[in-house]
């Protein structure tokens, strides 16, 4: 990473954890991913079963990896045939803890996330005892309209490249604003406020994590 960016990183990423504490988020800012993924790993009782949501993030940090070596209970759908996921992803909202990446974060401490399934969002907003948002400085944006285009033209295409499935997206690398069945981009959520109070937990990453 550019000396500059990381100093940039640095400087920032505290004003906006403080951001996220005045919306009642719990945030912390940690600038190496081995620090982040040692505080995730911190928050995690290692008796609470724990579910996933996907996200490169947490795979860049080896978090399910470190958990399985501890013993933690996963709820996870890649432990799990195909035709067994919805299920999984089900009881992945009843998890003491669920796990998740987050598409865009403002600078003044809101998270927007979008979803193909309703999996993530419905854990952010509801359902699990905690949620713990892993988060690569590289998502920060100034404000909720450059969210949606972050999500809608960066994120949601490089995650279609992941998925695969018939959307333009797909074909194409730009956001079509499609109605097709595989479609990527069926909720979004903006998160504006922690409710109840520290029950989501956002690790601030000082380096470019994810999409």
């Amino acid at each position: 990473m550019l000396e500059a960016k990381k100093t940039q990183y640095d400087k920032s990423g505290p004003r906006v954890a403080q951001a996220l504490e005045r919306r009642h988020f719990a945030a912390y800012y940690c600038s190496t991913v081995s620090r982040a993924a040692q505080k995730i790993l911190e928050l995690i009782d290692p008796a609470a079963s724990v579910g996933f949501g996907g996200s490169v993030t947490l795979d860049e940090l080896n978090i399910r990896n470190a958990l399985q070596e501890r013993g933690q209970k996963l709820i996870d759908r890649r432990d799990a045939p195909r035709e067994a996921w919805g299920d999984v992803m089900r009881r992945a909202l009843t998890a003491d803890v669920f796990l998740m990446g987050s598409n865009a974060v403002t600078e003044d401490g809101q998270l927007f996330n979008i979803d193909g399934n309703g999996n993530r969002v419905a854990a952010l907003c509801y359902g699990p005892k905690e949620v713990i948002v892993a988060v690569g400085m590289n998502k920060v944006v100034p404000d909720a309209a450059a969210a949606y285009a972050r999500v809608r033209h960066i994120a949601a295409p490089m995650n279609a490249q992941r998925f695969g499935g018939r959307t333009p997206c797909t074909a194409t690398g730009q956001c079509g604003d499609c109605v097709s069945d595989d479609c990527i981009c069926a909720s979004m959520v903006l998160t504006r406020f922690c409710k109840p109070a520290g029950k989501i937990k956002v690790v601030l990453i000082g380096e470019d994590l994810g999409f």
